[in-house]
């Protein structure tokens, strides 16, 4: 029997990620679509390439967050904007309700009681949890970038990113302002970001995140800078990464530098174009992804997977598996 999912907080472009995928899921169909926006709406005129799936019946909705336990899903994805989640999670202990939760926000992704769902890296750590905390989309990036080498590790970690600004939502800004972004290189939030300390708290040990916006819609990059404790040639640092990822089908190590313009609306992770000092303790490394899908919706998708006990990579398009 299928399982039913609830998205809370549709309108944003993750929200719309998350109705393409859990409506081509073979064992998930949409139990509600919330958006205050487009509440009355019929959800499959916006998504006319799933509209047998979606069906003719179901509307967007904007039910209370004491409504949404009634409401009966099986599991409810939360696609708010940072600090919006904790009210509606309120809504269901009070109710004594326990659906899979997924949060996409950064809300719960320091708190020890949720689990952090990175499959590639925690997925060791899933033991039937129902609360599950979806990373960040640079943190994602990041992490798997540096992981393969986090013992070899001589002191912080520099990564440059540059997203395109569907990262920055739909709440109008100067992030996600096309004119604004024309011909341009936005940097923001420099020390301390989000992301910064979410990384650093994962792989414990120092990150350091420079965040920037550019003027293409989707995919971010990222490049980090590893001090090494001893010197590596290169044949061994493709050797570990290869070797980390070679049975993971949504991550695939590549010997160039990946390119953000691939990467975008594809479900994996690129990473590649290593490159070692002379001396050979300084190792830099790029990834790209596309930030709407593995780093928010694809990824929210393989949590569930896992939740329910389904191959993680079911409704993922097997044309974008890398493996």
């Amino acid at each position: 029997m299928a399982k039913s999912v609830g998205i809370v907080g549709a309108r944003g472009h993750v929200g719309a990620e998350l109705i393409r995928l859990i409506a081509g899921h073979p064992d998930f169909e949409l139990a509600f679509v919330s958006s205050r926006e487009l509440v009355g709406q019929r959800v499959a005129d916006h998504f006319p390439d799933f509209a047998d799936r979606i069906g003719g019946e179901l509307r967007y909705v904007s039910p209370g967050n004491e409504e949404l336990p009634g409401l009966g899903a099986d599991a409810i994805v939360l696609a708010l904007p940072n600090g919006k989640a904790a009210a509606c999670v309120a809504a269901f202990d009070v109710a004594g309700a326990d659906p899979v939760i997924v949060d996409l926000s950064a809300d719960y992704r320091f708190d020890d009681g949720w689990y952090y769902g990175l499959p590639e890296l925690t997925r060791g750590q899933y033991s039937g949890q129902r609360r599950i905390s979806n990373p960040g989309c640079y943190a994602t990036a990041m992490q798997l970038a540096v992981e393969p080498m986090l013992d070899a590790l001589a002191g912080p970690v520099q990564c440059f990113g540059v997203s395109g600004y569907s990262g920055a939502g739909t709440t109008p800004s100067d992030k996600n302002d096309p004119d604004k972004l024309r011909d341009n290189l936005m940097p923001y939030a420099l020390t301390n970001h989000v992301h910064e300390r979410e990384v650093t708290r994962q792989l414990g040990h120092e990150i350091q995140f420079l965040p920037h916006v550019a003027s293409h819609f989707r995919g971010l990059t990222i490049t980090a800078n590893l001090p090494l404790a001893q010197a590596f040639e290169r044949h061994q640092v493709l050797e570990r990464y290869r070797g980390r990822y070679a049975d993971e089908p949504l991550v695939d190590v590549r010997d160039d530098a990946p390119w953000v313009s691939n990467i975008a609306g594809r479900h994996h992770v690129e990473i590649g174009g290593f490159t070692l000092s002379p001396d050979g303790r300084r190792l830099v490394v790029v990834a790209t992804e596309d930030n709407l899908l593995k780093g928010a919706a694809t990824q929210a998708l393989q949590n569930l997977n896992l939740a329910f006990g389904f191959d993680e990579m079911a409704g993922i398009p097997a044309a974008e598996h890398n493996a």
